[in-house]
């Protein structure tokens, strides 16, 4: 029997690892945190048909709670490629080997402060859009710092994407659909609320995406303004003041809004540790780990018997992130039958 050896236990991983068991291989899954799903743990519901979050968590934990080997709280130490594969050190000494070796790590979401003039982590009333679905997720109130229930909300989308001054200038991809998923649930919580979606530009790009951004338009009276934000202010009440440029108007508009949501976006995982670099591997423009072609070797990294699936090539749905540990899957089943075919040729010729 054959080994793999999985990192990451979000969304990518244990979809491949349920498929590679499935296949007759021995797969253990190393998950640096406490528990399993990554960052499908703190999604209140999923777009676009804003199902909830804990049914397709559950059963991607349930389809690898037997047979594969989880291992959790791991933190990786050290990665050495051998001729059978892959010996992996992790935290207290422990040494898992492999024939084959898969990173599902994923990304990082962009750390709000990073932009002072937004006002997060200086503003009570100034929140992130993972902020926010821990509070859709916690069942409680919308509430401003004051106590009080807000009657203007504001989003401001692209906070950390296509933003060469932080080292992002690519599009997170799915900041859109979600700021129109969570401005829907705002006003479906506060239907007396003005909400506001300050954009860029709007990318609909996966289907009935742009059913949906019609929905918040026509049904729930989202009121999108093209605009970009220039800084934002407390006002002595604790509101907040923003001045933005109006880009269709082409002037300068200045709103006060009760709760500002900065909708952060996805960048590449470039802190100590990181698996990317620390086996060495090539980064695209964009930072995410660069496979070894993008269209007819999108899981292969260069070296052989390392593979890579989800969100550490750059930002996915999650209906893409599954679609990839699928094929992943499917793909390290073939190297590792032509692997066993080749060792069987191989003991056979010196048998002769």
């Amino acid at each position: 029997m054959k080994s793999v050896a999985i990192i990451g236990g979000g969304v990518a991983g244990l979809e491949a690892a349920a498929k590679l068991y499935k296949m007759g291989h021995a797969v253990t899954v190393i998950e640096k945190n406490d528990q399993l799903g990554g960052r499908l743990n703190q999604w209140h519901a999923l777009f676009p048909t804003r199902k909830p979050s804990g049914p397709l968590l559950m059963q991607l934990k349930e389809q690898v709670c037997e047979g594969v080997n989880i291992v959790v709280n791991a933190h990786i130490t050290g990665i050495e490629k051998n001729d059978d594969g892959f010996a992996i050190k992790i935290s207290n000494n422990r040494l898992i080997t492999a024939n084959v070796l898969l990173l599902t790590t994923g990304f990082d979401i962009f750390e709000a402060e990073r932009k002072e003039e937004y006002g997060y982590g200086i503003y009570e009333n100034v929140i992130t859009s993972v902020d926010l679905e821990q509070l859709f997720k916690s069942g409680n109130p919308i509430l401003t710092a004051q106590g009080k229930t807000p009657e203007r909300v504001g989003f401001i989308q692209c906070v950390g994407s296509r933003d060469e001054k932080v080292g992002n200038p690519h599009c997170s991809k799915v900041c859109c659909i979600t700021a129109v998923k969570q401005a829907i649930e705002v006003r479906e919580m506060l239907p007396s609320a003005e909400v506001f979606l300050y954009y860029m530009d709007l990318r609909m790009f996966g289907r009935h995406f742009e059913e949906l951004y019609k929905e918040a338009q026509f049904k729930h009276r989202i009121q999108f303004i093209r605009a970009r934000l220039s800084e934002a202010f407390e006002n002595p009440d604790g509101t907040l003041q923003i001045r933005i440029e109006d880009t269709l108007l082409a002037k300068p508009l200045k709103m006060n809004l009760d709760l500002l949501v900065l909708m952060v976006g996805i960048q590449p995982q470039k802190k100590d540790g990181n698996l990317v670099d620390m086996l060495g591997l090539e980064r695209d423009s964009d930072g995410f780990l660069k496979p070894e072609d993008q269209y007819t070797a999108p899981f292969k990294t260069g070296m052989r018997g390392l593979y890579c699936a989800g969100g550490i090539t750059g930002p996915k749905t999650i209906e893409e992130t599954l679609i990839e540990a699928r094929a992943v899957a499917a793909e390290i089943n073939g190297f590792l039958s032509r692997r066993k075919s080749f060792i069987g040729h191989e003991q056979f010729v010196m048998e002769l």
